[in-house]
């Protein structure tokens, strides 16, 4: 008895904000394609966050054209469950054709014919096209310094939900991001002592003058940019929804009851040693913070615009003792230091996709999602197109040229199997 491959035109692997985009670009070209997804839709929003994050960008900003949220303030920021919420909703409307619960095991390009042989864990398929949509979350990332030789608890932020989870004591957080601040704000107002190791960031005020640093963002073209400015490459973005949204600033936090100090060197014997950069790290942040205030300032100007005049945002907060005097190391033990919490990031695990895509780094090589390798496309990366192209909206966009190009693509083809006499 001979078992029938199915037959796709077009996959889409991942059903987050992505794999949904994609689909609604697909569709309105016309192009037949199938969305597998090996567990829910937009499962990472739900499992793969701690409890009490919200997006970092209001509800009128972070979302799709074609959709508001029902339920959430357009000023406001929605929770994780309330943007999974809304990308369920989302493919609901546009009728995505998505499999949940199935994973693709290995990409492989056929030989001798088009298009790809697919391993799920719900049999093989047939693609001439691959869409890999599985988002820049990839792997959690914990650098190798981290100790092995110590009874300390030490998760990952992927993996924190809240304070509650962790053992009694006093935390170290490594990486002063998004994740990272919002985090060690959460566990300092549930009475615990923080440490936060603070590397290179930008800090963009959450507002200024009335109106959400994404919408200046987007007037002065920074969601546009193409391509990364040089020594931006390890700079992490500091910002924050919770509570309600608000700028973060090192120093308040500190003068909160986060003791701040210098990114992480090593551990050895139980103590961590922080490189001398706090101050240069704090003042670079700064300097980004007031670069962003003086562009806004210059636009508002430029345009007649009528906006309230924010002078306090330019009021600086004085020093703390953590920056004035900086820690070299840390005693985890006499400090009472029980947790080490990783925000450090993500890598990209692409073990699966068996083609020749990717530089000799394990990157993928790509112009604007088009892949080196005939017919697999890339979406919901960092600067797949432009600084916008892994936030939510951006995505969308991406997708659009995306299946443009898959439809291009597909016209050719046509044309080839046209008859010529």
């Amino acid at each position: 008895m001979t078992v029938q491959t199915p037959s796709i035109d077009t996959l889409v692997v991942g059903a987050g904000q992505a794999g949904v985009a994609m689909s609604e670009h697909l569709s309105k070209q016309g192009v037949p394609h199938l969305v597998l997804e090996r567990s829910r839709i937009a499962e990472r929003w739900r499992t793969g966050r701690w409890d009490s994050l919200v997006a970092n960008g209001p509800a009128w900003h972070d979302r799709f054209p074609g959709l508001t949220f029902a339920s959430v303030d357009p000023d406001g920021f929605a929770s994780k469950e309330q943007v999974a919420d809304y990308f369920v909703d989302y493919a609901r409307k546009i009728e995505a054709p998505i499999r949940t619960g199935v994973e693709v095991l290995s990409v492989v390009r056929n030989v001798g014919r088009p298009g790809f042989t697919v391993q799920t864990s719900d049999g093989t398929y047939d693609a001439l096209r691959v869409v890999v949509a599985t988002g820049p979350f990839q792997r959690p990332v914990i650098p190798a310094i981290a100790p092995t030789d110590t009874p300390l608890t030490q998760v990952h932020s992927a993996d924190y939900r809240n304070p509650e989870q962790l053992p009694p004591g006093n935390v170290l957080v490594v990486g002063a991001g998004s994740s990272g601040v919002q985090i060690a704000d959460e566990l300092q107002r549930a009475g615990r002592q923080v440490y936060l190791s603070v590397g290179p960031h930008d800090r963009p005020p959450r507002g200024y003058r009335g109106r959400d640093f994404c919408w200046w963002l987007g007037v002065l073209g920074e969601w546009d940019a193409e391509v990364m400015r040089p020594g931006k490459e390890h700079v992490t973005i500091a910002v924050s929804g919770a509570r309600g949204g608000h700028t973060v600033d090192f120093r308040r936090l500190a003068h909160q009851g986060v003791i701040l100090t210098g990114l992480t060197q090593s551990f050895e014997g139980g103590v961590a040693r922080f490189q001398p950069d706090l101050v240069e790290n704090i003042a670079r942040g700064d300097e980004n913070y007031l670069s962003l205030l003086d562009a806004a300032d210059a636009y508002a100007a430029r345009n007649g615009l009528e906006l309230p005049e924010e002078p306090e945002a330019r009021i600086i907060p004085a020093d703390p003792a953590c920056l004035t005097e900086p820690l070299s190391e840390l005693d985890l033990t006499k400090a009472n230091v029980t947790t080490i919490l990783w925000a450090t990031g993500y890598a990209l695990d692409f073990r699966w996709l068996q083609v020749d895509a990717f530089d000799a780094n394990g990157k993928p090589k790509h112009q604007r999602g088009v892949s080196k390798e005939p017919g697999v496309y890339f979406l919901g990366l960092p600067w797949l197109s432009r600084r916008g192209s892994s936030f939510i909206w951006g995505v969308w966009h991406d997708a659009r040229h995306v299946a443009e190009h898959i439809a291009t693509q597909r016209k050719y083809l046509a044309y080839y199997d046209t008859p010529t006499n």
